[in-house]
């Protein structure tokens, strides 16, 4: 049984948790690159397994190492920065319409990066608190999951909006350095914490 104002606090507080995070960083950065249907088909699976797990786990997530998340978090923001760096391409119309980019590997590609990104995560810890709080797997785990998605989804468009106004290599040297700082942060809480 689904109970709507459960499912309506779960998304409110899982939306507003998660629209300043990284996630919508990594959203926006995946979004100006690849096709965005692709990419929100991963980022939309990645968020349904942590909503599964947070509900089935309930607060057992919460003990989980910090560092060992805050490292793999730190060397994929890392690694993505660097890739971005790294790409080689041939103008703007390839990157909006990725020739060679299949649906698998960026979709694959989405998924990976907030699998890691996000585990343990505030909102992950907050959606197994309300799930462990109201007793509505359900209602907790449907309201997360549209919480989330909506997040990714606006970062997905804002990135694609971003592109038709901002020149790409632009928008990658930015995102690059804040992907940079964003490891490096997350390096330094591994280290830290």
């Amino acid at each position: 049984m689904i109970s709507l104002s459960v499912l309506a606090l779960t998304f409110g507080l899982v939306f507003l948790a998660e629209l300043p995070d990284k996630t919508a960083l990594a959203g926006l950065v995946l979004g100006t690159r690849y096709r965005a249907s692709y990419v929100f088909a991963g980022v939309a699976a990645a968020f349904l397994v942590h909503v599964v797990l947070a509900v089935a786990a309930g607060s057992v997530l919460t003990l989980l190492p910090q560092r060992i998340v805050h490292a793999l978090t730190g060397v994929l923001f890392l690694g993505g920065a660097a890739m971005l760096l790294l790409h080689k391409g041939d103008g703007e119309e390839e990157t909006r319409t990725p020739d060679g980019q299949s649906f698998w590997k960026v979709a694959g590609t989405g998924f990976m990066l907030i699998l890691v990104a996000e585990f343990g995560d505030l909102t992950q810890i907050m959606t197994a608190n309300l799930a462990a709080r109201y007793d509505s797997p359900l209602s907790v785990g449907l309201g997360a999951v549209l919480g989330l998605w909506a997040v990714a989804g606006i970062g997905i468009v804002g990135g694609k909006a971003l592109m038709r106004r901002v020149p790409l290599g632009l928008i990658t040297k930015i995102a690059a350095l804040l992907m940079t700082a964003l490891g490096v942060w997350s390096l330094y809480e591994a280290v830290a914490g």
